[in-house]
């Protein structure tokens, strides 16, 4: 996909392109899995786009939870994003080592904080790599600067309201997680997290809206995988996944074929699957 939207998407030949404006910022927000054993700070440490700033998901959280990586309150997410270098009138470019995995994740974030000028790099640092593009290892001198947030509270629910949903039907559950997990085939990822799903949640893993490349799909592509899904378009869709991560693909996604009810299930399984 290279038709560029910098509220969504945008293209490698985009950000190379407007690399050196002065009101863009790019931030890596790698994250990887329990148990894969990557540190994702290390790896930024030793190669990352020139510019870029490292965006931690597990840190920039809220810490009066046992629950991983759930959004911060807005005086924290503002805090750490000034120390970042970042105000309220830059344009954001997030990528992640996988291609699109974590960088949604950051990308709702900000939209859930009011930050509208964001997007997520369409093939993120693989395809950069693979194109043989420039890379550093150092960080980049920052100035702290004035960010405020104005939390969309409507982007994001809580076990509560999806447990609502679940039961009456009001929204549709919308779960990212590959069909063997989300079948309760497979063991979840995290030690002692019971396997299933949410009742009346539909599944459509993450990686049906992606090519093999990493890039997300062509819309009309991600219309039909929508479709074939059994999602009804017309009604309000709630996202989920293990952990938050992945349900913020299907977020984007959603958003990028202009669906305008999306709200994402921020404790997802880890959540649900532990009480």
């Amino acid at each position: 996909m290279e038709k560029d939207e910098p509220t969504r998407l945008v293209s490698t030949n985009w950000l190379a392109k407007h690399s050196q404006d002065p009101d863009l910022r790019i931030l890596d927000a790698s994250w990887y899995l329990p148990g894969e054993n990557r540190n994702p700070l290390e790896e930024y440490s030793r190669s990352h786009i020139p510019g870029a700033r490292f965006f931690d998901i597990d840190e920039i959280a809220d810490k009066d939870t046992h629950l991983p990586h759930m959004v911060p309150s807005q005086e924290l997410f503002a805090i750490r994003v000034r120390k970042m270098g970042i105000d309220n009138g830059h344009q954001i470019v997030v990528y992640d080592t996988a291609g699109i995995f974590s960088s949604p994740r950051v990308w709702w974030l900000f939209k859930l904080m009011g930050h509208k000028d964001i997007a997520v790099l369409d093939g993120g640092f693989p395809k950069w790599l693979e194109e043989g593009r420039e890379v550093e290892d150092v960080p980049p001198q920052v100035n702290e600067r004035h960010y405020y947030s104005r939390k969309q509270a409507q982007l994001v629910k809580s076990r509560a309201e999806v447990q609502k949903a679940s039961s009456e039907g009001s929204s549709q559950i919308l779960d990212a997680r590959p069909k063997t997990r989300f079948m309760g085939l497979l063991p979840e990822p995290r030690p002692g997290l019971r396997s299933g799903n949410i009742p009346s949640s539909i599944n459509l893993p993450y990686t049906n809206l992606l090519n093999e490349n990493g890039t997300m799909k062509e819309k009309q592509d991600l219309l039909e995988e929508f479709k074939s899904s059994g999602l009804d378009l017309d009604k309000p869709v709630i996202t989920s996944c293990g952990s938050g991560i992945t349900a913020s693909i299907l977020f984007l996604a959603l958003d990028m074929i202009g669906h305008r009810n999306i709200s994402l299930y921020d404790g997802s399984w880890v959540e649900w699957g532990s009480t």
